[in-house]
């Protein structure tokens, strides 16, 4: 009876530590500027010739294989410390196309993870666009759809599009958004305008659903501050102004704290933001919740040497190919679900 007795009892712990273990769930978001990933072989209609083996960068075989083996490696290991599986999601810029996408899965880094692909060709005239890669165990799609930008009173310039995924991530309803928005070489109001549009896109969706979570991510050439973030997508800085269907911008205070994802003459700017709803800081706490963020640093992402010692270590330098990385970092955001 006494031996009965302690089999029931250490059954009874086991089974509180284990629903204590499954108390909270993380999924990671990452959202990662590939620079250049372009492979070696012509697109039609893309001015993508600095790119091709006879090209100005010498682009060879050697060098795209050299560049998919460092991406998959970044990209393999993002959120792992955290996530074993890796993100749920990831968003990527400056991609040439599926083709590309396809050859990055098929590295070592990324081939047992089960991931799948959202990229539609968009009319950026380099040919560089935005894609996902996402986890069906994680991540149930069901819509996606490239919105195209929209230059006022310019129907020549043509620039990246907004690539939107819209499913179900454990049992709740999310729409991500990733971007790429108009270089520093354009004007504010070229930023601007892509903010304004992307804001639309997210009103638009809340009127389908009030309850969607979204989740807007990109290379946006701009810090959280500056107008096309701040103001004209409305991305707020402090969660106690953020409503459950505003924008909350966690990036803000990491800049202010001198953290960045790109350098440019000595000064750390943050382009590689991930904001999301309200509903994600308030509500049930049965719900999703943002618990934390950061910019994913290792080591081999950085130069050790020379001029631009502690900068991000990336793929060329002028004409010169240094074999390494991105000039930005990776970003990621961590949401909980309480089992």
């Amino acid at each position: 009876m006494k031996r009965s007795f302690l089999m029931i009892l250490f059954a009874c712990l086991v089974v509180s530590v284990y629903a204590r273990g499954k108390k909270e769930v993380v999924y990671g978001v990452a959202f990662y500027n590939l620079e250049n990933m372009f492979d070696t072989k012509h697109d039609e209609g893309k001015n993508d010739y600095e790119y091709l083996p006879d090209g100005r960068n010498q682009w060879d075989d050697h060098k795209y294989q050299s560049k998919l083996q460092n991406m998959s490696k970044v990209l393999g290991l993002l959120a792992t410390d955290k996530v074993a599986e890796g993100p749920a999601i990831i968003g990527m810029s400056e991609i040439e196309n599926r083709a590309v996408l396809e050859d990055l899965l098929e590295q070592p880094a990324l081939a047992d993870r089960g991931y799948e692909i959202i990229h539609y060709e968009g009319e950026d005239q380099r040919g560089i666009e935005c894609a996902f890669f996402y986890n069906p165990k994680l991540f149930e799609l069901k819509n996606s759809l490239l919105v195209p930008y929209v230059y006022l009173n310019d129907s020549v310039r043509k620039t990246r599009g907004f690539l939107i995924a819209d499913g179900m991530m454990g049992g709740e309803h999310f729409a991500f958004i990733v971007n790429h928005w108009p270089s520093r070489g354009a004007e504010s109001p070229a930023r601007e305008r892509a903010g304004v549009q992307v804001r639309a896109l997210k009103d638009s969706l809340q009127r389908i659903d009030p309850q969607i979570r979204i989740v807007i991510m990109g290379d946006m050439n701009d810090d959280p501050m500056d107008k096309s973030m701040a103001e004209a997508l409305g991305a707020k800085r402090e969660m106690k102004e953020t409503g459950k269907q505003d924008l909350y911008n966690p990036w803000w205070d990491t800049l202010a704290g001198g953290e960045g994802t790109l350098k440019y003459r000595g000064k750390w700017n943050l382009f590689d933001q991930i904001v999301f709803t309200g509903n994600l800081l308030k509500g049930k706490k049965k719900h999703f919740r943002y618990k934390e963020h950061e910019i994913f640093k290792r080591d081999f992402l950085f130069q050790t040497d020379g001029k631009y010692k502690g900068y991000p270590f990336r793929t060329r330098a002028g004409n010169r190919w240094m074999n390494g990385y991105s000039d930005h970092l990776p970003t990621i955001v961590y949401f909980v679900k309480k089992q």
